[in-house]
């Protein structure tokens, strides 16, 4: 949370959310459901930051370890990220905007997750797409995490 101070109340204008992207458990893993907590290759991230509404997530995702990219790392972990925002933090607005020549995001949202193109930016050189949270997405995301075992962070 980034808090404002005004008149002796805080006024919390941003909220981030970020998860950090494991390696999956390498095929020599004797119980093989031991994660590489040494091996990040990427992040997933929302941001709650829009001030006429909310409820509205900006999401962004980066794999970056070379050779995990085209594997549907991505595709899972905005699953799980979306599950996350739309049950635990009540999203009802999804948004991303991504580089024009991001051809590889661009179609994941659109083909896998049913965003639609909302805005482009010349400037910015980038799409902005939509969707908003229905019943028939919040069924869907069950699905998503039906085998997804949820793991709290505790620190030691």
């Amino acid at each position: 949370y980034t808090r404002k101070p005004q008149a002796n109340k805080y006024l919390i204008y941003h909220v981030e959310c970020t998860f950090i992207v494991l390696a999956k458990p390498l095929p020599d893993d004797d119980d093989n459901n031991t994660f590489d907590s040494s091996r990040m290759i990427g992040d997933v991230n929302f941001y709650l930051n829009n001030v006429y509404n909310p409820h509205e997530a900006e999401l962004e995702v980066m794999i970056a370890e070379d050779g995990c990219s085209g594997k549907g790392v991505a595709t899972e972990v905005l699953q799980l990220m979306m599950h996350y925002a739309v049950h635990d933090v009540g999203v009802t607005d999804l948004v991303v905007r991504i580089k024009e020549n991001n051809a590889a995001s661009i179609h994941i949202f659109e083909q896998k997750f049913g965003f639609t193109e909302t805005e482009r930016s010349k400037a910015f050189q980038e799409v902005t797409l939509r969707r908003t949270v229905t019943d028939e997405l919040r069924a869907e995301m069950k699905l998503w995490v039906k085998h997804a075992t949820r793991v709290d962070y505790v620190r030691a």
